[in-house]
């Protein structure tokens, strides 16, 4: 599920405006720490985190070939079924240190202050380059 949002976003990304495509390559890292700025916020705010966890669930599922259709006045044959590991990812609740989660916000957002001084220059040649 990942990855085809994943491609649905990069198609969506290319379809921008030249303008909007140099501005996203700019400031492709300051959207990542946006986000850790967000989580740890919500984190915060909430006061335990979530971690993503994997499990291996054991089903049936179908395997091998299709069987044949069947001859006239046959009985259809059923498809073989094997028992399958299944990777099923799931959120949990974890425990965090309020303390550390708040330094790691504040040096997110000056991480942030410093990556938006950085781009803007960037940016402005973007405009500059291709103007709307």
């Amino acid at each position: 599920m990942k990855r085809s949002l994943l491609s649905v976003l990069l198609l969506l990304a290319a379809c921008g405006t030249p303008q909007e495509q140099c501005i996203n390559a700019a400031t492709r890292d300051m959207r990542v720490v946006d986000r850790l700025i967000k989580e740890a916020e919500g984190n915060i705010a909430r006061g335990y985190a979530f971690e993503e966890v994997t499990v291996w669930v054991t089903r049936w599922e179908v395997c091998g070939p299709p069987p044949p259709p069947p001859a006239e006045g046959e009985e259809p044959q059923r498809p073989r079924m094997c028992l399958e590991d299944v990777p099923q990812t799931t959120r949990r609740a974890v425990a965090i240190d309020l303390a550390a989660e708040a330094a790691k916000l504040k040096g997110l957002k000056a991480k942030r202050a410093e990556q938006a001084k950085a781009a803007a220059p960037a940016i402005a040649q973007c405009k500059a380059q291709h103007p709307e």
